[in-house]
């Protein structure tokens, strides 16, 4: 039976749908005849989200049959109620809002923020090399700062002391001229073998570091070029980030550019470290074959581009393995250049070279010369040459020593402590008076040591010259006249060694003497004495503040010196006596003292010239030359240390006693000519008993005076012999007076020698009362002590004639030993005071002794100045 027709009804919802009209139901599309889908003709009309949420509240409050069976009628609307409409206005068209368009908007943005993306990585790094390339200047090889080593020479500009080498290693440049074609061949095989056909920079190997870089990869680098290797190295450093990497590849194609490739060949091989310490082909060519660049066979140039990938990994002596593999690779590379035959090269065989152990390097640091080299840069630093400076400039540095006097007193030192305790230490330190140029300077025997020269160290009778020379400068004359026998200042008893008197003699006698007394009594008549005495010698020369010690020549907080100072009881540094001495012998015109004469740096820029220096003129020269006056015959009176030729000296001897243990622990000899001053020190790093070879005690006049007079000799040989000025009179009395010893006070010393001849020792008699000497020529009585031994005379030395200022005397009790002068006589005392003795002066720390300064309250000492 045929199915029944059902006649269309009208949809009552119809005016509530979206799209409809006040006509009928007219979806979205449709015109009045009927339902238009999407695809008809008709124009899409599109209704706004509001209306379609207006359309569809209603549609839901108009009918409850939405949940009744549903039956579509053939071309009308489904049965039951009207279809619903989606949201988003189905696929052709309404709001927009729906899934549909959403999902199409964000893939639509992500695309465009891709494309962006993509595009600025294509485009910036372009503009940020673009702008690289034209902001950043490419350095010339002259204007690029490469580590060079700097040359300390002599005064002579010509004889090298030492150099100082970067902390790096050693560059010395050459022209391109200068190296053989076949060694720049054999670069070039190891390291860019189309450097001359590349445009400064690989590609691969830019995008391999790129890459590892982004994959945090350790690998990150390699595969440069020689322009990026010159460029990382002289440019911008090593660090492998992309930045560096950018940077690198902008200079190197700037460079490819501007500069041409053998320049840049040039300034590589220049650069480049190969090993060994060496930067630079030059350097390298010493290092590995000790012969200059010139000279390299094809053998040798491959050994040395074979080491520049690995150059400590690939050292034949380190690894002759691999070493001679990179070899064969770039003799190979050679000959498939055709920079090699092939025949030549079949028979080549690994070069010998240098073993390391026998490198030279030039860098005499560890010996004696090292201690110049210290004061020489803390020189250069205080004159405003920085490090950067000293590293890159490849300076120049012409120093003040003398080649002659410095091989003087080294060898002085050296031959006089040879076969002598190993404990025993010196140093020698000699300055021009014209100009305060230091002619030589030894500090002790290693380069990195203790540098003796510069430690504070008492100096004994030697500093008596200050005292008279501030008594000069009050007006009194040298033949102002002294009482020389013991006194008594507040309990304590001064008196001089071995009783040694000249009665009431000369201030210019009793410094040749050096009379204990007579200086006490000079400086307690003079005004202010003892702070008088301080304010000269620091005008003359001795430091007013030394390290680890502080100011010198006082007491501490403020109190001032101590009247111990007229016999040498504070410390000085062996440079300080030199020098103040130097400014006495040129007329008490003082200049400081200097190591550095002349900067200049490789390409002939002076960086500092001294000159002449004038000076200053700090005391009036009668003073000064009165003073030298009355020094003038004690070399000769001190056990024969006359210099040789006759050649006029002023000096003077002084040793400082080790407290209460009858014992010595420093010595000194100090003096000087119109031309050169040198102050000698002999002691021990631990402040040790003085003792020579044979048990004696060593005193100012022994191995000191010795080492004074050979250095004296060695330095002045071949110079003009040349006299002291003859000094202007003070209170009308001009030089040292004529004077004759009185009959009723002579001399009581016994004359010795500083022979090695081991005396006999007499027996100690046991007394139960004696006075203690606490230093010598000054005493006090304590009971329950052994009392001072007599003495006896010992061998003479050869040659040796005349009463000495500092005759050698053999005394009992500790044994025999060399005198210095009337207050050092051989015998000393067998008992000290527990308590009194010198201060201690420890280990040095960094080239200086870190002891206190010594002294006491005013009226007592509690140290033993021995000269």
């Amino acid at each position: 039976m045929p199915p029944v027709q059902r006649t269309p009804q009208a949809d009552p919802t119809v005016a509530m749908r979206p799209g409809a009209d006040a006509a009928g139901a007219q979806r979205p599309g449709a015109d009045a005849a009927g339902v238009q889908r999407p695809g008809a003709d008709a124009p899409t009309q599109r209704v706004s989200a509001a209306s379609a949420a207006v359309g569809a509240s209603a549609a839901k409050s108009a009918s409850a049959a939405d949940d009744a069976p549903t039956t579509r009628v053939a071309g009308g609307p489904p049965a039951g109620g009207p279809p619903t409409v989606p949201p988003g206005g189905g696929s052709g068209g309404g709001a927009g809002g729906g899934k549909g368009d959403g999902k199409s908007n964000r893939w639509r943005t992500i695309r465009r923020i891709g494309y962006g993306v993509v595009a600025a990585g294509i485009l910036v790094p372009i503009l940020m090399f673009m702008l690289a390339y034209i902001v950043q200047d490419v350095p010339r090889p002259g204007e690029l700062q490469t580590n060079q080593a700097a040359t300390i020479f002599n005064s002579d500009g010509q004889g090298v002391i030492t150099k100082v080498i970067p902390p790096e290693g050693n560059r010395t440049e050459v022209e391109l001229d200068a190296i053989p074609v076949h060694v720049r061949n054999a670069v070039l095989a190891a390291e860019d073998r189309d450097f001359y056909s590349n445009p400064g920079f690989s590609v691969t190997g830019f995008a391999r570091a790129a890459r590892d870089n982004v994959l945090g990869r350790d690998s990150a680098g390699g595969g440069s070029t020689i322009t990026q290797q010159y460029v990382k190295v002289a440019v911008v450093g090593s660090e492998r980030t992309l930045t560096r990497k950018l940077k690198e590849l902008v200079l190197s194609t700037k460079m490819a550019n501007q500069w041409a490739k053998d320049d840049i060949l040039a300034a590589y091989l220049n650069t480049i470290y190969f090993g060994r310490g060496a930067y630079g082909i030059a350097a390298a060519s010493n290092a590995y074959f000790g012969k200059p660049v010139g000279e390299l066979t094809v053998e040798e140039g491959a050994v040395l581009a074979s080491s520049i990938q690995l150059p400590s990994l690939l050292d034949p002596e380190q690894n002759p393995e691999g070493a001679e593999a990179r070899w064969n690779y770039v003799l190979d590379g050679m000959v498939a250049a055709g920079t090699l035959d092939a025949a030549e090269r079949s028979g080549m065989k690994y070069p010998a070279y240098v073993p390391i152990a026998e490198l030279d390097n030039g860098d005499q640091s560890s010996g004696p010369e090292g201690l110049i080299k210290n004061q020489v840069l803390a020189e250069l630093s205080r004159e405003g040459i920085d490090e950067n400076l000293l590293n890159t400039a490849g300076l120049q540095i012409t120093t003040t020593i003398d080649p002659q006097a410095q091989q003087s007193a080294v060898e002085a030192a050296q031959s006089n402590l040879e076969g002598e305790p190993e404990e025993l230490r010196t140093a020698v330190v000699s300055v021009d008076p014209r100009s305060g140029a230091i002619r030589a300077y030894y500090g002790g025997e290693s380069g990195v040591g203790y540098d003796f020269a510069q430690s504070g160290l008492q100096t004994g009778s030697s500093f008596k010259v200050f005292g008279l020379a501030a008594n000069l400068d009050q007006g009194v004359p040298l033949s102002q006249t002294y009482d020389s026998g013991p006194l008594t200042v507040n309990g304590i008893k001064i008196g001089n060694v071995e009783g040694e008197s000249c009665g009431q003699c000369t201030i210019a006698e009793a410094l040749k003497r050096s009379l204990n007394t007579s200086f006490y009594r000079m400086m307690l008549e003079m005004d202010n004495g003892p702070q008088a005495i301080a304010d000269m010698a620091h005008k003359l020369g001795v430091a007013k503040e030394l390290p680890g010690i502080g100011e010198t020549l006082t007491e501490p907080e403020g109190v001032g010196p101590n009247y111990g100072i007229v016999l040498g009881q504070y410390q000085s540094r062996v440079l300080d006596m030199a020098s103040a001495y130097a400014t006495l012998a040129a007329s008490g015109r003082h200049h400081e003292p200097y190591f550095v004469q002349k900067v200049v740096t490789s390409d002939g820029e002076v960086l500092l010239d001294r000159g002449t220096p004038a000076g200053e003129q700090v005391v009036d020269a009668a003073v000064a030359d009165n003073t030298t006056s009355a020094m003038t015959p004690i070399a000769a009176y001190s056990n024969g240390h006359a210099l040789a030729g006759g050649r006029p000296s002023a000096s003077k001897t002084g040793t400082a006693q080790l407290g209460d243990t009858g014992s010595n622990k420093d010595a000194w000899m100090v003096g000087y000519t119109p031309s050169l001053s040198t102050a000698v020190w002999v002691g021990t790093e631990e402040g040790l008993p003085l003792e020579n070879s044979w048990g004696g005690m060593i005193y100012g006049s022994g191995i000191p005076s010795d080492i004074w007079k050979d250095t004296m000799d060695g330095a002045l040989e071949g110079t003009e012999v040349e006299s002291f000025p003859k000094p202007e009179p003070i209170a009308g009395v001009s030089g040292v007076p004529a004077w004759t010893a009185s009959t009723t006070a002579p001399a009581t010393r016994e004359q010795t020698t500083t022979s090695r001849v081991v005396p006999s020792l007499p027996e100690v008699p046991e007394i139960t009362t004696q006075n203690v000497e606490i230093f010598p020529g000054v005493t006090i009585p304590v009971p329950g002590v052994a009392p001072q031994t007599t003495t006896q005379n010992a061998p003479s030395r050869p040659g040796n004639g005349g009463q000495e200022e500092e005759s050698e005397d053999t005394g009992g009790g500790t044994g025999g030993g060399t005198g210095d002068d009337s207050d050092e006589g051989g015998s000393p005392p067998q008992n000290r005071i527990p308590g009194l003795e010198s201060p201690a002066i420890p280990g040095a720390q960094g080239g200086g002794f870190q002891g206190a300064q010594g002294g006491s309250p005013q009226g007592a000492f509690e140290y033993a100045p021995a000269g």
